[in-house]
Parts: C-alpha cells; structure tokens; sequence
C-alpha cells in the first residue's frame, strides 16, 4: 500500500473518531433536563437553548465534519494557543472529545483564517495546507499545498494528490462545479481570500458587495453573517439577524445554508412580509407606485403626522381639592413647540406632554405656597382633565389613519406637500373615489412601505443587530428606509447588482441607495470573480408556435439526463400550461410560483418550474429558457423588460438552452447556429 493510500486511511480514521465525539457531544446536549430549572421561565429560555444546541450538532451522512487541515510551523501563533501542536482540521462546527480538547475548529475560528488567506508570499505560519475530496461522507482524496511553492509527490493523475499552485487546486475547482441538488450550499470549503476578507468584516462595518451573476454575492453574504453570530454571540443573541431575499423562493432556495452552519436562529423575511401592514387589496399605474417610493414621501408623512398637533385655544384647567389650577393656552402651546423641537418620534412626545404640562401646573401650586412632590405631579398627569386635554390637542395615531386621511382629503395632502411635491403630483396620489374609512381602504404594494415609515414616526420598532439584504438594487427608496429602520442602530451587509435592477424605481446608484439605508459610511467592494473553468454551453433552438411545447419537453428531458438541477424558466403566463405539459411526459418538477408546495411536492426536485418573475437569486446546473421576446415583454417597459432577461439568462452554471417561436429580441444578436 503506497503511503499516500496510508495517509487518506489515517484522515478517514480520523473523521470516523471525530464523528463519534460530535455524537457523543449531540448525545450529551440532548440529556441534559431543562425541566430541572429554578422556575418556569428559565427551564424555558433553558429548553430553546438545549433545543438550538442539539439542532447545530446534527450529522449530515452525506458529507463530512471538517474539509481541510492545516499544519503550522513550530511557533506558530495558532500552535502556541492550543493543545493540538501544529495540526487543525477545519470543519462547520467545533468538535471537541470527551476531555474538552478541539478535534475540529470551527471554519470561523481565527487559526482557521490562515486555510483561506495563508499563500505563498505570506503563509501565515502555515507549512501546508490540506483539503479532501469527499463522497458520500468518506473522504476518497487529498491534496497537498506546501506553502514554499513545492507539492508533495504521487503518481501522476493519482486521486490523492494534485496540483498545490494557489488557486489551480484540483479538489477546489472539483467542488465548485460539483452539480447541485435542492437548495443553496454552504461554501466554508472553496471560500477565496477576497470573500474571506469581506466575511471576516467587523459587526460594526456595513458593507455593499457589488458583483455580476455568478461572483457568488449571496453565499458571502450568508457567510458573514454565519461568521458574524460565532464572533459577536453575546450582541447578536439579543438583537438578531435578519435575511431579507426577493422571494419566497429564493428564501427556500437559500434556507438550509446557515442551519448547516449550526446557526438556526436568524430571522428570513421578503420585502413584502417585512412591510406587511395590511392586506394589500389593489395596484396603481407605475406612476404613482414610483412616486410613492420616492424619497421626497418621506417629508410629507413627516409633515402629515405633526400637523395633527393642535393649537391650543382655551387653558389647561386642573382641579385638585378645592381649587383649579389653570395654564394659559400661550404658555401651553410653548411646551408643545418645545416638544416638537426635541428629537422624539411623536409618540414618545405624546407621551412626556402630561409630564412637561403638570410640571407647569406644579410651578404654580409652588408659587402659591402648596407643598408638593413628584406623587403631586404624578397624580395631576394621570388626572381625567389632563388626559381629555391632551387627547384633544395631540391625538393618538395609528399608521393607516393618517395615510387614509393623507389621500382622501387634498387639502390635507396639499399642506404636507407644500413645497415637496407639485400639484400634479398630488393630483396622482389623491384618491378619485371617496373611501370612507381606513378598513374600507384598498392599499397597494407601495403603500405599504409609507405605513412603514409612519409607523416609525409613530413610534420606534425592533432593530436587528446585522441585517443581510440581497437583490438591494430593486428597492425603492421608501423601501430601503424601511430596511435601514430595522438596522437602525446595526450594521448591513447590502447585496446586489445595478445590471440586475428589473423594477422601474431599481437603485442606478449604490452611493444613493446606501444612503437611503441610513448607512452613508460603508465599504463598497466588488465581489470576486467567478472561479468556475467550465465555460459553459448555449444552445438556441428556433420552432414554430406548434411545435413550442414539443421542443421544451426535449430540451428538459435532455437536460435531466445529466446530474444536476434543471431549471426551466418561462413567462409567468405560459407557467401553468408547461407544468401539465411536463406532468403529462412524466418529468417530476416542483413550481416555484406557490407560496406554499402541494402535499408531496417539498422534496428536491431534479427540475423546477420557474416564473421568469421569480428567478432572480437562484441558480441552477442548466436552464432551458423559454420565449425570451416574451419575458421581456411582460415587464412594464423596454429597460426592464432587458433587465429581466438578463437575470434570466444568467441562472445557469454550466448550460442554456433557450427555446423559442417568436423573433428574439434585437438586443440578444443574431441567434447562433445549433449544433
């Protein structure tokens, strides 16, 4: 036996010890009686924990508990901090044995940082670097990087070993054009040193990843924020990270990345469900739903709420005992300005006027030689007479009544606006039909980011510690203030592509968009190249409308054939027609145009059917594109309708074929030749 063959049995020894010592430790965590707890309470809190924990010590068979090892040169500052000596296998979770000492290091550890940066130039302390191919959970291969430029020896071609120049690893570019099934991977084993860098970003960092399909944004992404909750645990238990996606397809698409990282607890939200306020009953011309994401909104809703404050026309008068003590309404009204001009949402505001007003009257009750404290005041605050007065001047709000009141009444629209918008841009957001109240009220997409914004001036809501936004450059601005709320006293990492953009407000700048976010002190980097040397294939094949169906079913059938997701991307209007065209040839599919799977129809599905509206973010091995002409067309204009066919054509990894009846579009270039 060669002593390279040796050398993969003592790894695969290995892995075999380390599995069992991550049973062991599942076992343990799973003993343990959160029931024993001093109280109710606790023995809850204590249970989610267990709960977590047991949940991020799951074994996945199919693959293995750590990707690579590095041994580090005597003295070594990793070396010294540990009882491992010189040797770290780094997986997606810390091992430890039965005596607490490491048996794998968690990927976001700092010594692991040197199995992704560490190079020849700089090597970090590393002598050599390892990774392993994999197969169903064994290990069938190693490859050996000794970071003086030279490559252990092997037969040539032999499985276990390959080249060790940077970036040319044989195992590395094997993973990455690995065909994929069901959702998104997670990426810890091919991580380069630029998205290394990005995900190693400080909490208190915002960052904006620009980068063209294929450079790998989401999985950055995904992974800062999977290394952001190892580093800052004790901030980010408490205030939470939120991933906000495109869809809810993309969502599921991405969903199982962060749970494989053993991090369950992160929030994941569309746009839509973050801003849902209400049932969104109707939709407007592109017009008004631009103008209702447009920054300058912000003002007016600002304005329509402190313009409910009324000016006080008669005094404040308090009874207590046998006297009434009064405040004149000028000196009433100078604590409300004051109020006004204090950084308080209007809520908060409301709340300190009893306070500021009984003040006042304690003043007077102190001039006239009353003995008085803060009980006196207190109770003065919490009187009737206090309470009816200060309803009477400063109203309690809620976020649809002052919207509702905003559209239905121009003259109150035009004194918000004044100044802000024209009057033929109040004309396009007044309502022409009277709606009689705010239940009656059929609100639009775009209103519910203005209900947002409201609610902010209302009152504060949650703020997250991290908030990872994908798909950033198809926001409007009201929307992506929105965003910026929930980060509000966090940090972002902002993904996206300005080429990508296919809604008619899409960001042309990400200087504005962040600055839209709340967030105008950021990095903004471009995400790295892609790494992938499979250059692909496209294939266009032309049919008459007859024969458009015929040509899909082969064009899937063909593409099936192969290991590795299918995506077969159409119009939305042609999606229900294809499904029972693919049903009846006996290809199985899951359509991604439901918010909800049918019974069954949650496994991985080697095809999905996909609405050319819902593509955006996913990817796949190959796609067959149907109609092109046709999916651009649907979209509200020519620059759009561009856009979308673009995120369309750029899903696939290694191949395309797209298959059509009408002329294609004149920006796609003369077809060419099928082979």
């Amino acid at each position: 036996m060669s002593e390279v063959q040796n050398e993969l049995e003592r790894e695969q020894a290995f892995l075999v010890g380390a599995r069992a010592q991550l049973r062991r430790m599942r076992e343990l965590a799973q003993s343990l009686d959160a029931a024993k707890a001093s109280d109710a309470g606790s023995a809850e809190a204590l249970g989610a924990v267990l709960a977590r924990r047991v949940a991020s010590l799951q074994d996945d068979p199919r693959t293995t508990v750590f990707f690579g090892r590095i041994d580090l040169a005597e003295g070594a500052e990793g070396a010294e901090d540990t009882d491992l000596g010189e040797s770290f296998h780094i997986g997606r979770r810390h091992i430890t044995d039965d005596a607490g000492d490491p048996v794998v290091v968690d990927w976001r550890a700092p010594v692991s940082g040197a199995f992704y940066r560490a190079s020849a130039a700089d090597p970090m302390g590393v002598v050599r670097r390892r990774r392993f191919g994999v197969d169903h959970g064994r290990l069938t291969a190693f490859e050996d990087e000794l970071l003086t430029g030279r490559t252990d020896a092997g037969p040539p071609g032999s499985p276990t070993t390959g080249s060790a120049e940077r970036g040319s690893s044989a195992l590395l570019a094997a993973e990455i054009e690995r065909p994929r099934m069901g959702p998104m991977r997670d990426i810890v084993s091919t991580i380069q040193p630029e998205q290394d860098e990005i995900v190693r970003s400080d909490l208190g960092v915002t960052i904006c990843v620009q980068g063209a399909p294929g450079t790998g944004k989401t999985a950055v992404g995904l992974h800062r924020a999977a290394w952001l909750l190892y580093s800052f645990r004790s901030r980010l238990e408490r205030s939470g990270v939120l991933v906000i996606g495109p869809n809810r397809a993309f969502l599921d698409h991405i969903g199982a990345v962060l749970p494989a990282l053993g991090e369950v607890r992160v929030e994941h939200s569309t746009i839509e469900s973050l801003l849902d306020h209400g049932p969104v009953r109707a939709s407007e011309p592109t017009a008004v739903a631009m103008l209702k994401g447009d920054p300058r909104l912000a003002r007016v809703l600002e304005r329509a709420v402190w313009n409910r404050i009324k000016r006080p026309e008669a005094p404040l008068v308090v009874p207590r005992g046998v006297r009434k003590w009064r405040l004149p309404a000028a000196e009433v009204a100078g604590i409300l300005d004051e109020l006004r001009r204090r950084d308080v949402r209007y809520g908060t505001a409301r709340d300190l006027l009893p306070q500021r007003l009984a003040h006042h009257v304690l003043l007077e009750m102190e001039r006239s030689g009353e003995i008085t404290d803060d009980r006196v005041q207190d109770a003065v605050a919490r009187s009737a007479p206090m309470r009816a007065y200060v309803k009477s001047l400063w109203p309690a709000l809620d976020p649809a009544a002052v919207l509702h009141g905003l559209f239905a009444d121009p003259a109150r629209l035009a004194d918000a606006a004044d100044g802000i918008l024209d009057d033929d841009e109040q004309r396009l957001l007044t309502w022409q039909k009277p709606v009689r109240s705010t239940s009656a009220a059929r609100w639009t997409p775009a209103d519910m980011a203005l209900l947002d914004e409201i609610g902010d001036r209302l009152g504060r809501g949650r703020s997250h510690g991290h908030v990872v936004l994908d798909e950033a450059q198809d926001l409007s601005p009201m929307q992506l203030r929105a965003v910026g709320r929930r980060a509000g006293s966090g940090s972002l990492t902002v993904l996206g592509d300005i080429a990508q953009g296919t809604t008619p407000w899409s960001t042309s700048s990400w200087t504005a968009a962040m600055a839209h976010l709340g967030k105008q002190e950021h990095d903004l980097v471009g995400a790295p190249r892609s790494v992938r040397e499979n250059a692909g294939r496209l294939e266009v094949r032309a049919v008459s409308g007859d024969q458009l169906h015929r040509a899909i079913g082969f064009a899937v059938v063909r593409a099936a054939r192969e290991p590795g997701s299918v995506g077969v991307i159409a119009p939305d209007a042609l999606v229900e027609a294809l499904s029972a065209d693919l049903a009846a040839l006996g290809i199985a599919h899951r359509r991604l145009d439901r918010a909800h799977p049918e019974q069954g129809d949650d496994d991985d599905h080697q095809v999905e059917l996909v609405p050319a509206t819902v593509a955006k973010g996913l990817e796949f091995d190959r796609t067959v594109v149907v109609e092109p002409a046709a999916i651009a067309a649907a979209e509200p204009d020519a620059r759009t309708g561009l856009r979308r066919l673009y995120v369309v054509l750029t899903r696939a990894v290694s191949e395309t074929t797209i298959v059509h009846s009408r002329p294609l579009p004149a920006a796609l270039g003369p077809a060419p030749t099928a082979d």
